[in-house]
């Protein structure tokens, strides 16, 4: 699934500085992701993990060092946002499908609006990935309609319309119980498998540990350990063995 490191990372973060008022939330922060990766960024609440994917897809700008995604300079004020947007899918914890459209016009609206698409490629467009997170039946549904779960899964498949280069997932199950988690998951899992490049900032580790090639662990706004998977059971610092639950320190 991933590339040789020699390739080019898709997202490319070098000394990322940003601060809040007074609270510096990213302190310095340096990390790649590469083609085909999927790279799980974990931490407390508070470490920053969060903002630094905001920085990636500029909902955030950041007040030092340099992000570049895509072969772009995000960090630079001149930087194309709808060329970006084009490239980079992102999911939140809250849906944000908007509740006055059907989740067929809440898909095709940015493929007909941003890329020019006509209407009827871009309903073939919502059909397709509707079956690729196993909604295809609620095409005409309201979100209102759908579960917690259900609407989740209908916002990825919203980004995927978009045919991005990589997908940020900013604790996409955070607000969902138990079972409706597990469903979209599956979809994240069944994305990985297909070599989607993805990001994901979750408190799932479970989950993390099995889908992820790569762990960032973020504490205090830097990132303090990262590594395999591996890393969760065996982790060469203080603080990450505390976050996971363990006292294991690796010798």
């Amino acid at each position: 699934m991933q590339q040789p490191a020699s390739s080019t990372p898709i997202v490319s973060l070098r000394d990322v500085q940003k601060s809040f008022g007074s609270l510096k939330v990213l302190d310095g922060v340096s990390f790649t992701v590469e083609r085909g990766e999927v790279l799980a960024v974990i931490g407390r609440s508070g470490s920053g993990k969060s903002t630094a994917l905001r920085c990636i897809d500029r909902f955030e700008k950041v007040d030092g060092g340099e992000i570049t995604v895509c072969g772009r300079r995000v960090d630079l004020p001149d930087v194309d946002l709808r060329a970006l947007r084009q490239d980079v899918g992102i999911v939140f914890q809250s849906y944000n499908l908007f509740p006055h459209l059907t989740i067929e016009q809440n898909i095709t609206l940015a493929p007909c609006s941003v890329k020019r698409m006509c209407l009827s490629e871009a309903k073939a467009l919502a059909h397709k990935v509707l079956a690729q997170v196993g909604l295809e039946e609620k095409i005409h549904a309201y979100p209102e309609q759908l579960s917690g779960g259900q609407q989740q899964r209908a916002a990825i498949a919203r980004s995927l319309a978009m045919q991005p280069k990589v997908m940020l997932f900013d604790e996409v199950t955070s607000a969902l119980d138990p079972e409706l988690t597990g469903e979209v998951l599956k979809v994240i899992e069944q994305l990985a498998a297909d070599g989607m490049t993805m990001m994901m900032v979750t408190h799932e580790m479970g989950f993390a540990k099995g889908i992820a090639d790569r762990i960032v662990f973020m504490h205090r706004g830097k990132v303090h350990e990262t590594g395999p998977a591996s890393i969760l059971t065996s982790p060469t610092t203080l603080e990450l063995a505390q976050f996971v639950g363990t006292g294991n320190l690796k010798s």
